[in-house]
């Protein structure tokens, strides 16, 4: 059996094209990402993710960006309102664990099986609203608890977590979807903060990096690129040896082509490079600059797996109701009405 190659892609629309069909079928990617465009309804979704697999011959992973708030691949009316990770850490214990349920299932019933979430970064006074009410709060370990409530639960649920943004993006000044970030800080202080909720859940078995530069250890490579800032911070300093994907390659905060971006993020430490937008030339670039899981990554992902819950279907219905219950008990504060 052929080794799957060490990237995922995401594609154009709601049904793959004849060239992606083909494309993936020569590639082989581990894995695929689905995005709003590429989502219409249950049963088109469900079509689009058995095509997706069909064409590699397994029953590959395929993700989505499913965080709640502002980040939602999969909208009402057809799934559910989730909100925001500073909303339920707002509403509690309870309400993350019951919305990270929620999720799971909502996933499930399409076919989706591994969540990019939660994010673990803290929301800091001068952070970029990229993050933002995504965060769970300011204070590192209630992040670390709310986060661990939540992948655990997700876990369980039969849906693969993967936090994020490896090893923390919230005092980035700038977006890194447009540019790149610099971190000035040291690391004693990312140590008792920002980093302190990806060492708390180095247990979890997915993570994912985040494109910014920690000028401490790295100065002159982002986190992705950096071989450095894997072995010494992620690998390291946090002791994580989970499945580690890159954020999206497609990014503005990265530099080179798409084929070096590749190249970089998996000799620096990547087990998975991830592509999202789905364009061609770019997608062929990523190819070229791929090569096959190698021995590490398939141990990680192999020890992932065997996690996995295998939970009975649930009950949707209750589960939102349950939610709406917890929500209505606590008022949303303005920070988290206003998304800050």
């Amino acid at each position: 059996m052929t080794t799957p190659a060490a990237v995922i892609f995401g594609c154009e629309g709601l049904r793959l094209t004849d060239w992606e069909r083909g494309f993936f079928r020569e590639v082989q990617p581990h894995g695929f990402i689905v995005f709003a465009r590429n989502v219409d309804a249950p049963d088109q979704v469900r079509a689009l993710i058995d095509e997706m697999r069909e064409s590699v011959d397994r029953n590959a992973p395929v993700l989505v960006d499913q965080e709640g708030g502002r980040v939602r691949r999969l909208r009402p009316p057809h799934w559910s309102e989730l909100p925001s990770a500073a909303r339920l850490a707002e509403a509690g214990e309870e309400a993350i664990r019951t919305a990270a349920a929620l999720t799971a299932a909502e996933l499930l019933d399409v076919g989706i099986d591994v969540n990019c979430a939660p994010c673990l970064d803290l929301l800091h006074p001068e952070g970029h609203v990229a993050i933002g009410d995504r965060a769970f709060g300011a204070v590192a370990e209630t992040v670390a608890a709310d986060g661990r409530a939540y992948w655990e639960t997700l876990l369980a649920g039969g849906v693969m977590p993967v936090i994020k943004h490896m090893p923390g993006h919230g005092r980035a000044r700038v977006d890194s979807h447009e540019s790149l970030p610099r971190i000035e800080t040291d690391l004693e202080t990312l140590d008792r903060s920002d980093f302190l909720p990806f060492a708390a859940n180095r247990d979890v078995p997915w993570g994912m990096t985040g494109h910014l530069v920690f000028r401490a250890c790295d100065p002159d490579q982002p986190v992705t690129l950096s071989p450095t800032a894997i072995d010494e911070i992620i690998r390291g300093r946090l002791g994580f040896d989970g499945v580690l994907v890159s954020d999206d390659l497609s990014m503005g905060a990265l530099g080179g082509s798409m084929q070096e971006r590749t190249r970089m993020a998996l000799a620096a430490g990547c087990d998975l490079a991830l592509h999202c937008n789905g364009k061609r030339d770019e997608m062929i670039a990523v190819a070229e600059g791929g090569r096959p899981l190698d021995g590490a990554a398939q141990r990680r992902l192999s020890a992932a797996e065997a996690r996995r819950g295998r939970p009975d279907k649930a009950d949707r219905q209750a589960l939102i109701d349950k939610l709406a219950a917890l929500l209505s008990e606590t008022a949303a504060s303005p920070q988290a009405a206003a998304g800050v």
